[in-house]
């Protein structure tokens, strides 16, 4: 069952071929059989799961279920669970019990989905790899001895191996799209603003986003139909009409013109996956998509730019780790101030220090208009070579990541080449717009992921692009030998 879509598992229940406890429990004992070798879940709810299933038989039986109703899912482990840990991969909550559940989760309880539990992730979100997660690193499916990616790489790494069908997973600056390309399956950052971030633990708030990640276009198309939408609770959220992401799925992608960023195909690149990159363009260019290169001229200076925002935001973000009301607190504290050095010393891990460090750095008075306010109006720089590029074409075209996955502890203690695998990503969040990864190939029996950046509200249209490529090809149907 575990190599079945969305789709077909669901029309399976419809059909009473199994019900949502056998479904479940299927899973299950497949994370109880291969996560030891992977480490992707923090947390298995297991008596929560087949409660849950119970009640979506239930409903099942009625015929008023939703197309989601039974189906299992995973969360990534900062979307906050009533009644269940969220550790956002940290000691400082490794002890938190959320008092209630994030919208994300809740709309995705009131579909009747089935939760099998919280996943793996580099702590607080910040990481490329996911090696700096309190509980250990995530191992990629496809070649245990490298990284599957960051900060999703719990949630990735048990798609790619079928523990769970589908998933949620947050991208800030990559999270969702990079391990999706090192793990070899399909994930979308949507257009910042669409999906609610009420319940979903910050980083940086004005780049986080949840979003989906499944084997197919389709898979991920249905999982968003359930997520977005929007919520009063969140000062961010878009009110927007209700889509169906799967509407236009099969449209004729004959004469849609994609811009092929001329920045990101250069020395950087790995050639072995340049290689892959411009056969899955010919492959598209026989479908009929037109291709024509485009510039992103400040494309250069994503990565300083982010890790600028991104870090004075999270150093404010974490600041409510005092070891007060939630979360660790250490022991026997002398005074006020023993408490608050010592909780959060012990509490947040290495490179959440630096990343606090840095930011508070950042944000200081004597330097917020010469790196924080500089920072700004180079992000508004980057949006507008967007919006340029997309009065040329409708969709955009790159690569996912520079190389593919690559050996556990080669880059972690080199934070600049670990901050550079997200070169490709970055951007989109800068700019708010939605972007996916997609299966495109493999080098030296690692997957390669192909890139699509849509305009704003547009997932439709590159989701429409990935279901086409995907009917042309298999490389999303893939699965590790080791986890078949």
């Amino acid at each position: 069952m575990h190599t079945k879509t969305l789709a077909e598992l669901s029309l399976g229940l419809r059909q009473r071929e199994y019900s949502s406890v056998e479904l479940t429990k299927y899973f299950l004992d497949r994370i109880a059989k291969y996560d030891d070798k992977l480490n992707s879940f923090i947390t298995v709810s297991s008596d929560t799961a087949l409660a849950e299933a119970a009640a979506a038989d239930k409903r099942l039986s009625t015929n008023e279920a939703d197309i989601l109703t039974g189906i299992p899912l995973a969360h990534k482990d900062l979307f906050c669970t009533n009644g269940i840990k969220t550790s956002c991969g940290s000691k400082m909550l490794d002890n938190f019990i959320a008092p209630y559940d994030a919208t994300v989760v809740a709309k995705c309880k009131a579909a009747g989905m089935v939760m099998l539990g919280k996943t793996n992730m580099d702590e607080f979100a910040m990481g490329s790899s996911n090696e700096t997660s309190f509980y250990g690193t995530v191992k990629n499916p496809w070649d245990i001895n490298t990284v599957p990616g960051g900060s999703s790489g719990g949630t990735v790494a048990a798609v790619a191996a079928s523990l769970t069908p589908i998933a949620t997973g947050t991208d800030t600056g990559g999270s969702i799209r990079q391990p999706s390309a090192l793990c070899g399956v399909t994930g979308l950052k949507p257009t910042y603003g669409t999906v609610s971030r009420y319940g979903m633990i910050a980083f940086a708030s004005s780049l986080d986003q949840g979003g989906a990640i499944g084997h197919s276009a389709e898979d991920v198309a249905l999982l968003l139909n359930v997520m977005t939408g929007f919520d009063k609770r969140d000062s961010t959220s878009i009110e927007i009409e209700p889509s169906d992401y799967t509407a236009n799925l099969n449209n004729d992608i004959k004469g849609l013109k994609i811009g092929l960023i001329k920045e990101h195909f250069n020395e950087g690149l790995d050639a072995k996956v340049n290689q892959v990159l411009n056969t899955a363009i010919k492959e598209l260019e026989q479908a009929g998509a037109i291709f024509q290169e485009i510039s992103l001229p400040h494309s250069h200076l994503s990565v300083p730019i982010y890790y600028i925002i991104a870090l004075g935001e999270c150093s404010s973000n974490l600041s409510r780790y005092d070891g007060v009301r939630f979360g660790h607190r250490c022991d026997e504290p002398q005074d006020l101030l023993d408490m608050y050095k010592r909780s959060r010393a012990e509490g947040f891990g290495a490179e959440v220090k630096r990343r606090i460090m840095l930011g508070t750095y950042v944000l200081s008075a004597g330097y917020y208009d010469a790196y924080y306010l500089k920072a700004q109006q180079i992000r508004r720089l980057i949006s507008e070579d967007f919006k340029t590029a997309f009065k040329q074409v409708d969709v955009i075209l790159g690569p996912t990541a520079p190389t593919t996955a690559f050996k556990i502890g080669a880059k972690i203690d080199d934070p600049i080449s670990m901050y550079l695998s997200d070169i490709y990503t970055i951007s989109c969040n800068l700019a708010g717009l939605p972007a996916m990864s997609v299966p495109a190939g493999f080098v030296d029996n690692l997957p390669v992921g192909l890139h699509l950046v849509g305009n704003h509200l547009d997932e439709a249209r590159i989701l429409n692009i990935a279901h086409k490529y995907q009917q042309l090809t298999n490389w999303h149907r893939k699965t590790p030998i080791d986890f078949c």
